[in-house]
């Protein structure tokens, strides 16, 4: 080895102590003679002395150490002195009078700070990422990331997981999202798929016989990107067999609160569940944030009959009418307001109508509506003085509730109503099994075409889909959905009732899935399981909004690797062996 010690390993009681480190140069100082390096791996830092009076030759050749240089330095270890300690470091109390430095590499100028009080752009951080994953963050995000897989890996094999990986290049199936697909060579027109996730392998892992399958899966998925996206990425994927939606609760809730302990977090279990049709009645979206207040109330019988026509005739055409109340906000200019209609638009809403509460509910709309009206609304919206109700009204209830879901989270962030120290689970239930697609024409899965619908609900299968229920489950955490999964369909004549459902022929229904349902024909056991996702729980850990932070080599928001400059062109003879002919971009 090149080094004895790590940069973040030597003590007090390692005193008069010989030690070898290695590591890159974050600063150097100059003090009159002594030359002061701050030495950096990833395990610490480190300060080295160079005094002319103990090592001439070493000193010298400290003089010409840039930053970011990798240097070799051997000395020993020596109290710093009373009153010059740094307690913000590990090896705050020590540091290394060199006997020698050997110089490892010679670094350029870096074109970013490697320190985490340097604001850098997103674009600079992806293209020189090498130097980026130096920061202390950066790493730091990176080992936690690495010690939740652990956990969970050690979680699971104590409970007779086995872990089982699952084909990337696999056959292109239909399930939400596009499929990046790889041309075959040898097949010459015939390509195979990256996976969306390993549904349909887990799946026959469970017809195999492997009643507990465990899988730290990679994804591809060619969506449009945000924060929680990225076209790869990573998940905890799990099956069983022989169980019921409440045996993946008590799984998924221990892995948790196992998961927690590193951060010193105790995780209360059971979580609270809630239906999907509560989620949205009551939030606007299916993955509620619970660490605040603040929840739609549904008002279209309080104001179908007043003479408002933005209210009446959306409810005289089957619309609704819902608001929120932001308490103690009367005060908000009409430039605040104004602020919060454009906000509502960008969610489809065509606009935002408010009252504020004084001595009775007052605004430029309450002429349209009598005393015993606005009586009705104050009532059942518990309004008091100083608060202020804002309505929006669509024919569609969809856009109400999702409109006033964002705005009840942009409200409280803007009172700072989120405490961001609280871990909120919530496990969200009974999802829909299909919704109506108005721009395909058809009906399409809630989550995905496996998804077993409950049995009390399979006679409305073909005669009223909406009605049916899914066994499918979200677990939700502080808002953000970090799992989901189902208990699975494993009889083929309910299965090949879901693929007519969605529009799928009987003819393309055994092309994309002939080999899962004539595997359901051998014996196929009551099975189900979900999927966490590693990115997103990492990032939420470690405190972070995007989970770029927490993947070592990401993607920005064109799906672009910066640093190695992919996507990128191939050679013509690459694209011939492919039987490739690029004549259209």
């Amino acid at each position: 080895m090149l080094r004895t010690h790590t940069c973040g390993e030597l003590m007090l009681t390692d005193n008069k102590k010989a030690a070898i480190l290695c590591g890159w140069v974050l600063s150097r100082r100059d003090h009159g003679g002594l030359i002061f390096i701050d030495l950096r791996d990833r395990y610490g830092i480190t300060q080295v002395v160079f005094d002319p009076k103990h090592n001439k030759d070493s000193h010298q050749k400290a003089e010409h150490i840039s930053r970011e240089d990798v240097i070799q330095i051997k000395g020993k270890v020596r109290p710093r002195g009373k009153g010059l300690e740094n307690p913000k470091l590990k090896t705050g109390e020590i540091e290394v009078i060199v006997d020698e430095l050997n110089m490892l590499n010679k670094s350029k100028t870096p074109p970013l700070e490697i320190d985490d009080n340097k604001n850098v752009s997103d674009d600079m951080r992806l293209k020189y990422r090498y130097l980026d994953l130096r920061r202390p963050h950066m790493q730091a995000n990176l080992l936690l990331r690495h010690k939740i897989i652990k956990k969970v890996r050690d979680y699971f094999d104590k409970l007779n997981f086995i872990e089982v990986e699952t084909p990337i290049l696999a056959k292109s199936t239909p399930e939400g999202a596009r499929d990046y697909l790889v041309p075959s060579r040898l097949h010459s027109g015939k390509f195979y798929a990256l996976p969306q996730s390993p549904q349909l392998f887990k799946q026959l892992l469970m017809l195999a016989g492997f009643d507990r399958y465990l899988q730290i899966a990679k994804c591809f998925r060619d969506e449009d990107l945000r924060a929680d996206r990225q076209p790869e990425f990573t998940q905890i994927d799990i099956e069983m067999s022989f169980i019921d939606e409440e045996d993946i609760y008590k799984i998924g809730e221990e892995m948790i609160k196992e998961v927690f302990t590193l951060l010193g977090v105790k995780v209360k279990t059971p979580f609270k569940r809630m239906p999907y049709v509560e989620a949205m009645d009551k939030y606007g979206i299916d993955k509620p944030d619970l660490r605040f207040g603040i929840e739609l109330i549904n008002v279209t019988n309080e104001v179908k009959d007043a003479e408002f026509s933005v209210f009446k005739d959306t409810v005289a055409s089957g619309g609704r009418v819902k608001c929120i109340n932001a308490t103690g906000c009367a005060s908000w200019s009409r430039n605040d307001i104004d602020s919060l209609i454009e906000f509502v638009k960008q969610h489809g809403a065509k606009g935002l109508a408010w009252m504020k509460m004084e001595d009775k509910l007052t605004s430029s709309i309450t002429k349209f509506f009598n005393d015993k009206q606005l009586q009705k609304i104050a009532q059942k919206t518990n309004a008091k003085k100083g608060d202020i109700l804002l309505f929006i009204a669509d024919h569609k209830h969809h856009i109400v509730d999702v409109a006033l879901g964002h705005l009840r989270l942009h409200i409280a962030k803007k009172l700072n109503l989120i405490n961001e120290k609280e871990y909120n689970f919530l496990w969200v239930v009974d999802f829909p099994l299909v919704e109506y697609d108005e721009d395909q024409g058809r009906h399409v899965s809630v989550h995905h075409p496996f998804t077993s619908p409950k049995y009390d609900d399979l006679k409305y299968l073909e005669t009223d889909p909406k009605r049916v229920r899914s066994k499918a489950y979200d677990l939700v955490l502080n808002g953000t959905e970090i799992g989901g999964g189902s208990i699975r369909i494993h009889d083929r004549k309910i299965q090949e009732r879901v693929f007519t459902l969605l529009g799928l022929s009987k003819e393309e229904s055994l092309d994309k899935f002939g080999f899962l349902l004539n595997a359901f024909e051998y014996g196929a056991p009551p099975h189900g399981g979900m999927a966490f996702g590693v990115d997103r729980l990492a990032a939420l850990m470690s405190g972070n909004e995007s989970i770029r932070e927490v993947i070592a080599f990401p993607k920005n928001k064109a799906a672009v690797s910066l640093m190695e400059e992919a996507p990128s062109d191939v050679s013509k003879g690459q694209l011939k062996e492919l039987h490739i002919k690029v004549d259209f971009v």
